[in-house]
C-alpha cells in the first residue's frame, strides 16, 4: 500500500473512553465514580430502594429524625481504614465519607465487612485478595495503599471486579533520602559499630578510624524523587556525584551538578553505591559476584530502595575479600530477615529495619496524600497514582487487542536497545492505516508504548489512566504520527512503528538512515510480528525472548546458531533473516522460547561472521 498522506495525531484527554456518567441525586445516591464494570452501571442500593419517600410514611418525629439520619449517611460513602493512618488523613476522609476504622482485622472479618463499603484503605500489612473482592459483591470501588508497594494487593482481580487501585508514591521522598545520607555518614565513621562498642564498657578509638566524604564519589544507581535528593544531599556534603537511570532528564541533573554515566562506569569509577531502584525483573540482583568484582577494592554500599537488587550472598563474598569494605542496609530480600543471618550479623554491616518511610512528617504525608487519591477517584476523577486501569468498552479492546500487545512488545524491545547514559527523552511512534483519523483512536496503543518502555526499569505500573502523566514525570516526549494507506480499513493497523531518538544502540544495526533507534511490527493471524529492526527487514514472532544478530550473509549461518541454541537445549520458536544485498551484511532474528545462559550466548557471539549481537527479553 501506498502513503497518501501523514500527519500529527491529537492527543486528547482520556476523560471518557469507556465510562458513563451516572446521574445521582443527592437525596438518594451516593458519589459514585464513573466506571464501568463489564456493561453493569453502578447505582446505589438507596436510590433503588427511595429511601425519600419512606421518610413521609412515618408520623413519628423520632422516627422520621431517624430515618432522616440514615439517609444522610446513606448518601455518603463509606471507606473502611483498615491500617493505622495518620489524622490529617482521616480528618480529610471524613469531610468527604463516613470513616470506618478497623484494624487487625482477620481475612474473614474483612471479606465480612467488605461488602458494606465502597473504598478500602490498608498500608502493607493488609492483603487484599480475590476473595476480598469478590465478598464486596461490587460495592467496592476505590483500594488505596497508603505507600507505593502494591504486592499486597490483586491488581487483576481489582480490575475485574470495576476497582481503581491508587497508592501514594510521593510523600516518603524527602524521608528515604534522609534515611540514605544518615546511613552514609554512620557507615563511614562506624557509629553503630563504635556505639555497640562503648555499650559493652570499651574505648576503642584506634579501631574505629573512618573515612571522610569529601571528595569521594558517590554513583547514585535510580535518579528517580529519592535518588535526586540524595544526590542535592551529598553534594552538600562536598561528594563528587555521578548518577546511572535510563529515564533522567539531563537538564535535572546539570542542574544540580550530576554526571549521568553508564551503569558500568557508574560502579567502576565510585567509592560509594547508593541504590535508588525498583525492583523488576532486569533489577533483580544487579549487584551481584560479576558487578562487585568490576568496583573498586573497598567501595562502600547503601540500599534503601529494595532488598532484591543486591544478591545477599554474593556481597557477602564481596565483604570477606574486601571488594566492598562496608555495606548499610535498610531493606533485605526476607524480611525480616532470618535471626542468624550472615550478613546482619557482619561485623562490617550497618542494619535498620525498613526505617526508609518512618518520620512522623512522612507518615502525615501518606495519609494525605492517599486520602485525597481515595476521595478523588470516589469523585469520579481520573487519580495519577492510579496502578490499574479502569474498564475499556469490550468492542474496542477486542478490536485493537492484538495491537495493544504489539505495542507493548515493540516498546519494551526499542528501550532494551538503548544504551548509555544520556537516557531516553524523545519517541515518536508512527501508526500506518487506511481508516480516516476519526475512526482510529490510538491512546490506547499510545498507553502501551508507554508502559513497554517504561515498565521494565520502573516500579510504576503504567495504564491508560497514568501514561501520559508518567512519561511527562520522566521526561518523556512521545509524539504521534499517522499514515494514510490507500486499501481496505477492515483492519485497524497495517503497522506500528516506534523510533527513540538522540541515544546510543547496544545493537548498532538497530539504527536507522536517521539515526535513531527504530523498531517496527504488524499483527499477523493475530500474533504480533516484528518486521524491521533499523533498515534490515525481517519476520519474526514476538513471544518469548529474541536473540538479534548481525553478520556477514554467507552459506550456514542459520545452521550454526541453530545448532548452538539446540546443543543448550533452548527451543526455537522462529527465525528470520533481513539482508541489504547477497553476501554483504545481514541481521538475523531468532525467537527462543527460554533464555539462553551467558555462555551460549557467548558461543553466538564467538562465531567469526557474527559481528554483534543481542538478547532481548520480551
Amino acid at each position: 500500500m501506498a502513503a497518501s498522506s501523514s500527519k500529527l495525531l491529537s492527543s486528547p484527554s482520556f476523560r471518557g473512553i469507556g465510562r458513563e456518567r451516572i446521574a445521582a441525586s443527592a437525596s438518594n445516591l451516593r458519589p459514585s465514580p464513573s466506571l464501568l464494570v463489564r456493561g453493569r452501571e453502578r447505582v446505589s442500593l438507596s436510590g433503588q430502594l427511595g429511601i425519600g419517600s419512606s421518610i413521609l410514611r412515618h408520623g413519628n418525629p423520632r422516627t422520621l429524625a431517624s430515618s432522616q439520619v440514615r439517609a444522610s449517611l446513606e448518601a455518603k460513602p463509606t471507606v473502611l481504614v483498615a491500617e493505622k493512618l495518620g489524622e490529617a488523613g482521616l480528618e480529610l476522609l471524613r469531610s468527604f465519607a463516613n470513616v470506618d476504622c478497623s484494624y487487625n482485622l482477620t481475612q474473614e472479618e474483612l471479606c465480612t465487612k467488605i461488602s458494606l463499603c465502597d473504598a478500602l484503605i490498608v498500608r502493607s500489612g493488609t492483603k487484599v485478595t480475590r476473595e476480598v473482592f469478590e465478598s464486596s459483591r461490587g460495592r467496592l470501588r476505590v483500594v488505596g495503599r497508603a505507600g507505593v508497594g502494591i504486592d499486597n494487593v490483586d491488581l487483576s482481580a481489582a480490575t475485574e471486579h470495576g476497582c481503581l487501585v491508587v497508592n501514594a508514591p510521593n510523600a516518603n521522598t524527602v524521608a528515604a533520602a534522609e534515611h540514605g545520607i544518615a546511613l552514609v555518614a554512620a557507615m563511614a565513621r562506624n557509629i553503630a559499630q563504635a556505639d555497640a562498642s562503648m555499650k559493652s564498657g570499651k574505648w576503642q578509638r584506634n579501631k574505629y578510624v573512618g573515612v571522610s566524604l569529601v571528595g569521594k564519589t558517590l554513583a547514585v544507581l535510580g535518579f528517580g524523587k529519592v535518588g535526586t535528593e540524595v544526590a542535592r544531599r551529598a553534594k552538600g556534603l562536598g561528594m563528587n556525584v555521578i548518577a546511572h537511570d535510563p529515564y533522567a532528564p539531563a537538564d535535572r541533573a546539570r542542574a544540580i551538578g550530576v554526571e549521568l554515566v553508564t551503569f558500568d562506569e557508574a560502579i567502576s569509577r565510585a567509592d560509594f553505591i547508593s541504590l535508588h531502584m525498583p525492583l523488576t525483573p532486569a533489577t533483580s540482583k544487579i549487584l551481584n559476584d560479576e558487578t562487585f568484582a568490576k568496583m573498586k577494592k573497598g567501595t562502600r554500599i547503601v540500599n534503601v530502595a529494595r532488598g532484591g537488587v543486591i544478591d545477599e550472598e554474593a556481597l557477602l563474598r564481596a565483604l570477606d575479600t574486601g571488594i566492598v569494605a562496608q555495606a548499610a542496609l535498610d531493606v533485605f530480600t526476607e524480611e525480616p530477615p532470618p535471626k542468624d543471618s550472615k550478613l546482619v550479623q557482619h561485623e562490617n554491616v550497618i542494619v535498620t529495619p525498613h526505617l526508609g518511610a518512618s518520620t512522623a512528617e512522612a507518615q502525615e504525608g501518606v495519609a494525605i496524600e492517599i486520602a485525597e487519591a481515595v476521595v478523588g477517584a470516589l469523585k469520579g476523577e481520573l487519580a495519577s497514582t492510579a496502578v490499574n486501569a479502569p474498564m475499556v468498552p469490550a468492542e474496542i479492546l477486542s478490536e485493537l487487542a492484538p495491537f495493544v500487545v504489539l505495542a507493548e512488545k515493540l516498546g519494551r524491545l526499542a528501550v532494551q536497545l538503548v544504551a548509555g547514559g544520556s537516557g531516553v527523552k524523545s519517541v515518536k511512534v508512527t501508526y500506518a492505516s487506511a481508516r480516516a483519523p476519526d475512526d482510529l483512536d490510538t491512546r490506547v496503543l499510545r498507553a502501551m508504548i508507554t508502559k513497554g518502555l517504561i515498565e521494565p526499569i520502573s516500579n510504576v505500573f503504567v495504564n491508560l489512566v497514568n501514561a501520559d502523566f508518567t512519561a511527562k514525570q520522566r521526561g518523556l516526549r512521545i509524539t504521534e504520527e499517522r499514515i494514510l494507506l490507500d486499501g481496505s480499513p477492515e483492519s485497524p493497523l497495517e503497522f506500528i512503528q516506534v523510533q527513540i531518538a538522540n541515544v546510543e544502540s547496544k545493537f548498532a544495526s538497530a539504527i536507522s538512515e536517521a539515526g535513531e533507534i527504530k523498531v517496527e511490527g504488524r499483527v499477523k493471524d493475530g500474533i504480533p510480528h516484528l518486521t524491521k529492526v533499523g533498515s534490515f527487514e525481517v519476520d519474526v514472532s514476538l513471544e518469548g525472548s529474541l536473540i538479534l544478530c548481525r553478520q556477514v550473509d554467507q552459506p550456514g549461518m542459520i545452521g550454526r546458531v541453530g545448532s548452538i541454541l539446540g546443543e543448550e537445549n533452548v527451543n526455537v520458536s522462529f527465525m528470520s533473516v533481513g539482508r541489504i544485498a547477497p553476501r554483504k551484511h545481514a541481521v538475523m532474528a531468532i525467537g527462543v522460547d527460554e533464555e539462553p545462559n551467558k555462555e551460549t550466548l557467548k558461543k553466538i557471539g564467538e562465531i567469526p561472521a557474527v559481528e554483534e549481537f543481542v538478547f532481548l527479553n520480551l
